[in-house]
């Protein structure tokens, strides 16, 4: 996480441009020290703990200062769902170098995405929202508003249908949605504290054989 303090801990002056305001530099820097004082706090405390006056505080600013920025306590979440899904979002990318060679592009894509979904900061969003998105719907719209998973499953439907032509739309979307989750959900479950986390060779197994088994089961269905 990026962070504006000093060595001491306590936050960094702001500079000022000659007319009174932030520079744009600057400006820049209080915004992301505001939304690393936000994530910290809703990471550590939850989001129903998590007062604009403790964010405020904890940044530095003044409370006029934070609403110059966030309306309320509901676009503040939502920028802080959104910088820690796009810090994870590089592993959605399509994988290069794999021309003819689908196995090898869901084997790449699938290592990045289970380090990047069991990375810490991730694994405490995911926390967060199991934990507190029924009181708080506010949680649940900020996850929806990334759109980041739309983005992968029509990045991997995409990918299958280009090696395999006779697999249709529907189906290619189907198996894009079974894949994430065959991928993700027992590593990310473990990590969680569920059995013991997935030490890197493992992971690298999983990976291997959850491929193997999609692509056993998308050749039958192309064919």
């Amino acid at each position: 996480m990026s962070s504006a303090l000093e060595p001491g801990g306590s936050p960094a002056p702001v500079a000022v441009s000659r007319g009174g305001r932030p520079s744009r530099e600057a400006a820049q820097l209080l915004g992301e020290r505001i939304l690393d004082a936000a994530t910290e706090l809703m990471l550590e405390q939850g989001y129903g703990a998590t007062s604009i006056e403790a964010v405020a505080a904890r940044a530095g600013v003044s409370k006029r200062t934070f609403y110059h920025r966030y309306a309320d306590k509901a676009a503040l979440v939502q920028a802080v769902v959104a910088r820690i899904v796009d810090a994870a979002r590089p592993a959605a990318r399509a994988p290069e170098g794999h021309a003819g060679d689908l196995a090898g592009a869901l084997v790449e894509f699938g290592n990045r995405t289970l380090q990047a979904t069991l990375a810490p900061q991730v694994l405490a969003l995911y926390r967060l929202i199991v934990g507190e998105s029924h009181r708080f719907p506010d949680l649940l719209t900020a996850a929806a508003l990334t759109g980041g998973r739309t983005q992968t499953v029509r990045m991997l439907a995409g990918l299958m249908r280009s090696e395999l032509p006779g697999l249709d739309a529907e189906e290619a979307e189907f198996a894009a949605n079974q894949f994430l989750q065959l991928l993700v959900s027992l590593p990310q479950l473990r990590a969680l504290g569920i059995g013991e986390p997935m030490p890197p060779g493992e992971r690298e197994r999983w990976v291997q054989r959850s491929v193997s088994l999609l692509l056993d089961g998308l050749r039958a269905r192309a064919a």
